[in-house]
């Protein structure tokens, strides 16, 4: 019977985080998305606002593979919902409303002086 709990309880385990596989491609695609903009600045591939924009590009898609490959963001415990993920884009919108309106009052809090 202990046999048969430690054999559910791995599978469970083996179920909850990701393969090899999955880990080995989060790897080699967080890598390449390390290269991407490191060869870019260093050669002056682009000019300023281009080479801003492939850098803040590749961190978006870095963010995402670190979530979705290394934290399991897309992973469900049984029939339990997506919890990790609601709250995941709930702190991604408290942190876009802080960060647009700090821009915006930095932006705008000389005018008319």
């Amino acid at each position: 019977m202990a046999d048969h709990s430690n054999h559910a309880h791995g599978h469970n385990e083996a179920h909850a985080h990701g393969s090899v596989k999955s880990y080995v491609i989060g790897f080699v695609l967080s890598i390449i998305l390390t290269i991407i903009p490191l060869v870019v600045v260093l050669n002056h591939m682009l000019s300023e606002i281009p080479t801003i924009l492939v850098i803040m590009i590749t961190a978006v898609l870095q963010f995402a593979v670190q979530l979705f490959f290394f934290m399991h963001v897309r992973e469900r415990q049984g029939n339990q919902p997506r919890w990790n993920v609601m709250a995941l884009i709930f702190g991604l919108a408290i942190v876009l409303v802080v960060v647009s309106g700090s821009v915006w009052i930095m932006a705008y809090n000389g005018v008319g002086y």
